[in-house]
């Protein structure tokens, strides 16, 4: 019984590396069906969220079961109900990758993105997607420095976000008020897709140290006052 239950536990984190895998996936696809005005690629992104909610309801059932059943307790406790957050977090990721292929439906055959920003959307697009591989990859080995370092990293896409606004703010903006808007929702997909796999990492150091991830540092992190 106890082996079958670890196998449970193992299958659940697996789920969870699935689900990252696919967001992932899903956000890259969704940004260069974006800049290519690709419509096929957009409604492949927009259909294939639907395995991801169907991941992240399977894995509640089982987690929800595992409590009933099992009422772990210490780690496994924490491993489970940390699960089924990390689990809302990844769904929630797979909606804003849908998010950025609707845009790209709603204009086609037109993109959203003017040219002169397409480069900044691509960098950010494939930001999302090393943030959420490095998120997958922190599930799998319980690294918590890696895990850490993730926060540090997605300082990128802010800083990318800061860029987009600034070009919205520029008085020689040109492309009008509904590309402005465009613009702005599609920096704020991106940016909130970026908290949800920092929020991942920072959940797998509370599953592994039992301490909450503001509370603690990279082992390369600088000293202050050094």
């Amino acid at each position: 019984m106890r082996d079958a239950y670890h196998e449970e536990l193992d299958s659940i984190g697996e789920g969870l590396v699935e689900m990252a895998r696919l967001v992932g996936s899903a956000i890259g696809r969704a940004t260069t069906a974006m800049l290519d005005a690709d419509l096929k690629l957009a409604e492949s992104v927009i259909a294939a969220d639907q395995k991801v909610d169907d991941l992240q309801h399977d894995l509640e059932a089982r987690a929800i079961a595992l409590l009933a059943r099992q009422q772990p307790v210490a780690t496994d406790l924490r491993i489970v109900v940390t699960s089924l957050r990390m689990s809302a977090d990844l769904e929630r990721s797979g909606d804003l990758a849908q998010h950025v292929a609707k845009l790209a439906r709603l204009r086609f055959p037109d993109t959203a993105v003017p040219r002169d920003l397409h480069a900044t959307i691509l960098e950010m697009g494939q930001l999302a997607q090393r943030l959420m591989a490095k998120a997958a990859e922190v599930i799998i080995t319980k690294d918590v420095d890696l895990a850490l370092q993730l926060e540090q990293d997605d300082d990128e896409m802010d800083l990318l976000h800061r860029t987009l606004f600034q070009h919205l703010m520029d008085d020689r903006w040109k492309h009008g008020i509904e590309t402005a808007v465009d613009v702005t929702l599609l920096g704020r997909y991106y940016e909130r897709f970026a908290d949800h796999a920092v929020s991942v990492a920072k959940r797998v150091v509370y599953l592994v140290t039992g301490e909450h991830a503001d509370e603690l540092q990279p082992a390369d992190a600088p000293v202050e006052g050094a």
